[in-house]
């Protein structure tokens, strides 16, 4: 994944003192690879020092993300991607196609499924989604969290 690609927009010049921690990962467009995506998510936060409640939550909305993708996506795999800056991270997933509609949050649906994404609006700052655009068909769900100050575990 180079910087600029459909998952990321293009970095800005960083200013001395700046960090930005990148970690993406490929995996199958199967239900197992959710598992998998949990445990990435996981290792590589706590390896970075990020605390545990911040961790905990990131890999609730890898898991989230990487469902739907899975889902209901078409395509044989899903990329992932984590970003983590001074104030936040930014979790991205990418699918290989898309419904007519995009991501939906359901709420009040009397199915259990369907609710991921209102999960994933009730505990982040903010989420989104765009077309991957030149990339061919595909979508990028996006989630970004605020950095706690909760030390690590």
């Amino acid at each position: 994944m180079a910087p600029g690609n459909a998952l990321t927009p293009r970095l800005a010049p960083m200013c001395p003192g700046n960090v930005v921690r990148r970690y993406g990962f490929e995996l199958p467009a199967r239900a197992e690879s959710v598992g998998r995506a949990r445990k990435l998510t996981e290792d590589r936060l706590l390896g970075w020092g990020i605390g545990k409640g911040t961790s905990q939550t990131a890999v609730l909305v890898v898991s989230e993300l990487v469902t739907n993708a899975v889902v209901h996506a078409a395509g044989d795999h899903v990329i992932c991607e984590l970003r983590v800056d001074q104030e936040k991270l930014r979790i991205a997933v990418e699918d290989q196609g898309y419904g007519p509609t995009g991501p939906q949050l359901q709420r009040g649906s009397a199915d259990e499924g369907g609710r991921g994404l209102f999960l994933v609006d009730s505990v982040c700052s903010c989420w989104g989604a765009q077309d991957t655009s030149g990339y061919g068909p595909g979508r990028v769900v996006w989630a970004e969290l605020p950095l706690r100050t909760d030390a690590p575990c």
